[in-house]
């Protein structure tokens, strides 16, 4: 029987679930990560204001493994052996006929005092910490800022940062006090949101002029204090620090020969597989993609390279050489709690749209769309 080994439990792994029992009754499935369960964390924007709890964006993944018919293993990956043909991990040895990584990405934690900022994508605790400090505060300064990984442009996530920002700022006018607070956006681009498309940056900053949001652009961050983020531009104070860094490969990347990126990502081909490698393949923010410079780090991206992916590994379990490639697509509603703007972009055209209520009812649907294959 044809075993196949899946890392992970986000959305290009989860993905690659589906699209490999659909095309192989048969096939044997082993899929390994640490919880059986999915964050979803284009809604983790909402726990910090109310909309939603913890408990409505973790979805537990056991009966949708049951449903699938694959082997779940409870560990952490430590390294591969054998060109990638047996997965270690911290509860024994995994061996396949073929591999997809889609284990996710890590942050870059090496800013002097980055212990004192909550980087929001890291999970729901960090969300529930923002919903918790925020719930604490009657006035002061709130900063929200992202960088990048200068060895990889596309290893980034700032688009989130946007909508937690634009989310709290509703929700303290909401609660009647935004009056009280200073609201600052942060980052060392000097055109911040750029890979969303040049009509984006001004749409962006447009809504945060309008929102009474300062700025603080292009200048390369020094690091943060428990009350102060600093830069080369200058310092300013801060009782809240909500920062998104840079993201590069997992830590036991580091225990194999697959080749990486200079960011540290693992090197992929168009066809998603891991460059020079038999039957490894790689999605979403594990690997780093041939594209435009803009390629995103997002859901709907991952979802693409794992179906390329899957295409790609029965393919080569057939004897075929890959030929399935992934359509470089960015697409995302920026929310603002009440209403949301659609960003798009492809490689021939990109479209953004006023914000409208609309788009954000549009973005809690999509919600429920997507997560009802997996409850």
């Amino acid at each position: 029987m044809t075993r196949i080994t899946v890392i992970g439990a986000g959305f290009g792994a989860l993905t690659a679930i589906r699209k490999l029992r659909a095309a192989d009754r048969d096939l044997a499935i082993d899929v390994i990560a640490p919880r059986p369960e999915l964050v979803y964390y284009p809604s983790t924007i909402w726990i910090p204001t109310g909309l939603r709890t913890p408990e409505d964006v973790v979805v537990d993944l056991k009966p949708f493994f049951e449903r699938q018919g694959v082997t779940y293993h409870q560990a952490s990956v430590t390294g591969l052996k054998a060109a990638g043909r047996v997965v270690l991990t911290d509860a024994g040895e995994v061996a396949n006929d073929g591999l997809i990584i889609a284990s996710g990405g890590r942050f870059l934690k090496k800013l002097p005092g980055i212990e004192h900022a909550i980087t929001p994508c890291e999970g729901v605790e960090a969300a529930v910490r923002i919903r918790d400090r925020l719930a604490g505060m009657e006035g002061g300064t709130i900063a929200f800022g992202f960088a990048g990984n200068p060895k990889e442009p596309a290893a980034m996530r700032g688009g989130p940062i946007f909508e937690f920002m634009f989310g709290i700022d509703q929700h303290l006018r909401k609660r009647g006090d935004r009056d009280r607070f200073k609201l600052v956006f942060f980052t060392p681009a000097p055109k911040p949101g750029n890979r969303l498309g040049p009509k984006a940056v001004e749409g962006l900053l447009r809504e945060m002029k309008r929102r009474d949001i300062e700025t603080h652009l292009g200048h390369k961050l020094k690091g943060f204090e428990a009350d102060k983020v600093t830069t080369e531009g200058g310092e300013f104070a801060a009782d809240l620090i909500v920062f998104m860094p840079g993201m590069t490969g997992n830590a036991w990347f580091d225990k194999t020969d697959l080749p990486r990126s200079d960011g540290g990502l693992l090197q992929a081909n168009a066809s998603c597989q891991v460059t020079g490698q038999d039957k490894v393949y790689v999605a979403g923010d594990s690997g780093s993609f041939p594209g435009p410079d803009w390629l995103p780090k997002q859901a709907h991206m991952a979802d693409l390279q794992a179906e390329a992916a899957v295409a790609n590994l029965l393919g080569e379990l057939q004897g075929k050489a890959p030929s399935h490639t992934f359509k470089a697509e960015l697409i995302c509603i920026v929310d603002t709690r009440t209403s949301g703007i659609l960003v798009k972009r492809t490689e021939t055209r990109s479209v953004i749209l006023p914000s409208t209520p609309v788009f954000h009812w549009a973005k809690r649907a999509f919600e429920w769309w997507y997560l009802r294959q997996y409850r």
